[in-house]
């Protein structure tokens, strides 16, 4: 069996129990070439190395996910926002979630996939995993709003 994008509400569900907080998410447009350079892009791979999945957030996702998962005040968010910059903090919280994210992928029957490296905004993914991330097909891309701070963009690409 392979493995399955997740649906919505799934995905609402887990930043909702991970954040603690109430998480909003809807359909959003796939994220662009122009996108890719100021976004979060995690990559998924199963026990071969092979590369399963690729997930990308975009900045102020990665800023406002972080912060609040992190405890940080909505001002912390902001400020990177602002700064252009995620905090090291807030970059490491945001890595953390997308460990779990991996939860999203993961199916029973399917080969596990975990994730592999996590490339913060304004670092270089590798381009394979950027035109994954770019490509149409087997994806999910949502706008995701986390109360209290703010929201941004989600996709979440199969790739295997």
């Amino acid at each position: 069996m392979s493995h399955v994008l997740p649906v919505p509400k799934a995905v609402k569900d887990l930043f909702d129990d991970l954040l603690g907080r109430p998480v909003t998410v809807n359909p959003a447009d796939p994220m662009k070439a122009a996108d890719v350079p100021n976004s979060l892009v995690a990559l998924y791979t199963d026990d071969r190395l092979q590369l399963m999945a690729v997930i990308g957030m975009d900045f102020a996702l990665t800023a406002n996910a972080g912060a609040a998962i992190g405890l940080i005040p909505p001002g912390g968010a902001e400020a990177c926002i602002e700064d252009k910059v995620i905090s090291k903090m807030i970059g490491e919280n945001a890595g953390e979630i997308c460990n779990i994210l991996a939860g999203l992928i993961n199916k029973e029957d399917a080969p596990r996939v975990k994730l592999h490296q996590v490339f913060l905004p304004g670092e270089n993914p590798p381009k394979d995993a950027v035109n994954y991330l770019l490509a149409l097909g087997r994806r999910l891309d949502l706008r995701v709003d986390v109360s209290g701070y703010g929201g941004g963009k989600l996709s979440v690409t199969l790739t295997g």
